[in-house]
Formats: structure tokens, sequence, C-alpha cells
């Protein structure tokens, strides 16, 4: 790890540093669409998604995975499963519940991990979330009543805008934050995912921008005719915290100021993106500043970066490998919590899978809007990646191990690496993935044996969606330090094994899948 203080660093970050960039296309690496939020897209609708959304929504759940099953033999495609299940999530819960909101993020990434998987096991993680998607529905007392979900009748109001719709969330007024985001109807879905991020902006709560962020990309599921109704769960999450914040008589947050001013300060607003390359030593050290600094010196770190033109995806690297290195520095839980998160794991809510995730959300969050939204996305993500100084390890993972370094083969390797996540050997199994990379491995292998357990584990409702963060984010950090994302994969992985998530095995034994136990 480079041992620089944020003075050092901030000497450093005007000194040019030009050599070395991302050798990778994003479009190419992660099939994502160059457009910006500000663009329309006409993505392509999954035909007959009523009878489907019904079918998620009424089936009881015992009956669930034989009818998806099912429905998959007569020639209905995963896409348009998924889909539907992303619409009778939104319908139902509306971004008001936490399983509820945790299941939909979890949707689009498990149809990525089943596009990654041999033909024989693609539904099984398409189901393993569907059935999470209705247990849940259920629980929350099943199909809603159309009129409640029904959006506000407003006449439209050409003054509805970001700061109208943030005026009213921070006053926990969800009617009027509701009419206001009816009123941009007809806009661009792009346009009104610009105005929803002043509201999703208030705060680094997690579940706020992997939301905002999870929703944007189900609108290429769903059709654009849904973009109101996927964002708007953002507008009730945020509007959820305000009434909470009003009711406990909570302090503004301190961001509210902070942020503005740091924006003037570096006068961040008034230029264009900027150009400049960063070699490798300058993104790990501005990683470095951002993890062991407090919020305001991390945010004021990537504030001076941005405004000495680097370039902001660079900068944006640099925020995910300081989340990445929560979780390599993590000591683990210092007691047991809810479910499976004993002493010592990392995984589900854990400060570096969060870290992370959120990380991600607003790296591809500053992609995809326009520049104002672009850069206060990477404050906030500086800001919520610092500070973990008093509660991190004085080593980084992976730690060395001796079993490991013996081994020369890179196909025992990779069986140590299957045999310590089966074990729960976290520190085994980030020992393994380096030993794989320093013998030349490469990364699918390792990938594809971590989609495994990310499809059959249960993963404290964050499997599928950490998994997807550490695809992207490896496929976008440069190649000298790319590994580490995988490390951290490997770890959580070993974490959260043991705990196989509900409706897997009866999934195994519809598909006729082998389970393997040892």
């Amino acid at each position: 790890m480079a041992q620089n203080t944020r003075r050092t660093f901030l000497s450093n970050v005007g000194r040019g540093m030009l050599a070395g960039s991302l050798g990778t296309t994003l479009a190419a690496d992660l099939g994502l669409s160059p457009l910006r939020a500000s663009e329309e897209t006409s993505p392509s609708t999954p035909d007959n998604l009523e009878p489907l959304i019904s079918l998620m929504q009424v089936t009881p759940l015992p009956e669930l995975q034989r009818v998806l099953v099912d429905k998959i033999s007569s020639g209905t495609d995963l896409k348009s499963l998924i889909a539907a299940g992303t619409l009778a999530n939104a319908r139902t819960f509306r971004g008001h519940d936490y399983i509820g909101f945790h299941t939909f993020m979890a949707l689009a990434p498990a149809l990525d991990m089943s596009e990654r998987l041999p033909a024989e096991l693609k539904a099984l993680p398409i189901l393993k979330v569907l059935y999470r998607n209705t247990e849940r529905i259920h629980a929350f007392g099943g199909a809603p009543d159309s009129a409640a979900t029904a959006t506000p009748t407003v006449t439209p109001d050409p003054n509805a805008d970001g700061l109208a719709l943030r005026a009213a969330t921070r006053a926990g007024d969800q009617r009027k934050a509701e009419q206001i985001l009816a009123a941009m109807n007809g806009q661009p879905r792009g346009e009104i995912f610009n105005h929803v991020q002043y509201a999703v902006q208030d705060s680094t709560n997690v579940h706020r921008v992997v939301l905002a962020w999870r929703a944007w990309l189900a609108v290429d599921l769903v059709g654009e005719q849904h973009a109101q109704s996927l964002l708007s769960q953002s507008v009730r999450f945020c509007t959820d915290s305000s009434q909470y914040r009003l009711r406990k008589n909570q302090p503004e947050p301190q961001m509210w100021t902070t942020l503005p001013a740091v924006l003037d300060q570096y006068k961040l607003l008034a230029n264009a993106p900027g150009i400049r390359k960063a070699d490798d030593q300058w993104v790990e050290d501005l990683a470095f500043t951002i993890l062991t600094g407090n919020p305001d010196s991390a945010t004021d770190a990537v504030a001076q970066a941005l405004a000495e033109g680097f370039e902001q995806d660079t900068v944006a690297e640099a925020i995910s490998l300081a989340a990445n290195l929560q979780l390599l520095h993590d000591p683990g839980r210092p007691k047991a919590s809810s479910g499976d998160k004993v002493i010592g794991s990392v995984h589900g809510d854990s400060v570096g899978v969060h870290a992370s995730d959120a990380a991600n959300a607003w790296r591809n969050i500053a992609r995809v809007s326009n520049h104002r939204n672009s850069v206060v996305s990477l404050l906030l993500a500086a800001n919520n990646s610092a500070g973990m100084r008093n509660g991190m390890t004085k080593e980084q993972w992976p730690l060395k191990d001796d079993q490991a370094e013996r081994l020369t083969s890179k196909d025992k390797v990779l069986a140590m690496i299957d045999g310590a996540v089966r074990s729960k050997d976290q520190a085994l199994a980030g020992a393994a993935v380096k030993r794989y990379h320093d013998l030349g491995g490469h990364a699918k292998p390792v990938f594809d044996l971590m989609l495994k357990f990310a499809t059959s584990e249960d993963g404290a409702l964050h499997a599928e969606k950490f998994y997807r963060t550490v695809t992207e984010e490896f496929a976008t950090t440069r190649k000298s330090l790319r590994w580490r994302q995988l490390v951290g994969l490997a770890r959580v992985s070993a974490s959260e094994y043991g705990t196989k998530s509900p409706g897997y095995r009866e999934a195994c034994e519809l598909l006729n899948v082998r389970i393997r136990t040892t």
C-alpha cells in the first residue's frame, strides 16, 4: 500500500502525472450504452408483461418455481421474467420496503449473471431472485391496490425541476414530490433522471444511490413508458428518509451547506470535464488519501483533483479502489448480527461491500449524467468512501499464505480457491486468488467460480449486486490494480458461503441440476 498523507497527495495533484490511462473501452467491456442521461433512448420492451407481473404477485410461493420453470420450458425468455419481476416489485413496494428494494436491486444483476452461465444453469440466478421477490410481495400483502399506486393527477408545471423536487423531498411531502415528478411526464427519461439526482444527492446512504442507479438501468428492461414509475421509487425513498429525520427532530445534514461551498471554492461547475491522465501511483495515492482521511478531507482531495483537470472516470477509479480497500482492511464483524452474519464475516451490509456498491453506483451515475450531477456524484462517493482509519486492520488483504505460495500449478490454485471458499477461509481464498494472478492466470476462471457461489448462496441480500459491482469495477480498473477487486470478491464469497438462498435447492431439482455440497 502506498504510505501517503493527504498533504503529500494534494501537493502532487497538480504535477501532471500524465502517464497511464484506462486500457479498456467501457462499452465493449460492460455492454453499456455511451448515451448520457440527457439523451433519449428507445429500449426494446418484452411483450405481454402484464400476465407475468400478475403471476409474480399472486402465485402461491410453493408453486412459484414449478410455474416459472414451465414458463421457461414453453418459451418465455429470462429477460421477460426479470422485466415482469422488476415491475411487480416497483408496483408493490414503491421504494418503501427494505427487503423489497434490496430485491429490486438484485434483479438486473441476476440477469447479467445468467448470461455468463452455461445453458443448463442460466435459469438458476433468475429463479433465485424471483423466488425472493414473490416471497416478499406476499409478506407485504400481495398484489397492490391499483388505486393506491396511481400517479397523482396534476396540471403540468413548467417549473417542475430538480430543485423543486428536492425541496419537496426535504420537507417530507410525498404527495408534492410525486406531483412534481408526474409533471415531468413527457420529458426524456434522462432528463427526469437528472432531476431526480437533486433529491438523491441529499445523503450518502448506499441504498439511496444504488436504488437510483438500478432504477435507471431497469428502464432498458421494461421500456421507456415505465421510466417515471421506476424512478419514483427513489423519490419515495428520499421522502421517507426526510420524514424520519423530521420525526426524530434531527438537524439538517452538514453536507447541505458544505457541498455547495466545495463546488464554489473549486469552481467545479464552471469548467468542462477534465482530460488529464494519471499514472498508477497517482491513482493509488488518491485512493489511500480517501481511505485514511475523514469525509471532508476526502471530498476536498477529489474536488482538487477535478479542479486540476483530471479525468472524471480516473478520479472515480481511485474512489472505487478506496472502497475496495475498506473491504481489504476490514477486520470483520466484531459481534454476530442477524442470520449468518457471524463474528469476522464481511458479507451483506458490511462496510466494504456497502462502500463498493455505492462507489460503483456513483461512478456509473457520473458516466451517464449531466456535468453538474457527474461532479456532485464523485464528491459524494469520496465522502462516503472515507474515514475508516480507526476501524481497519494494519495489514491489507490478501495476507501472505505459505500454502498458496508453494503451489505452481494454476489448476491446483484454482482448486484451492474453491476449497477455501467452501471452508469459509477468507484469508486463504484471498491469498489463493493473488497467487493465481501471480502465476499468470486469467481472471475469467476465477469469476466463473465466484459466479457459482453468488448464484447459490443467500449473501444476505447482496450477493448478486456485489458480484455485478466487482465485474464492472474489475473491467474498468487499470491492469496493475484490478485484481484486488477479485481478491475482495473471493473474501466475501468465503464469508457468505454455507447459507443457500431460499428456493435454490428446489430450482436445481426442477432443472435437474446437481447440487455440490462438499
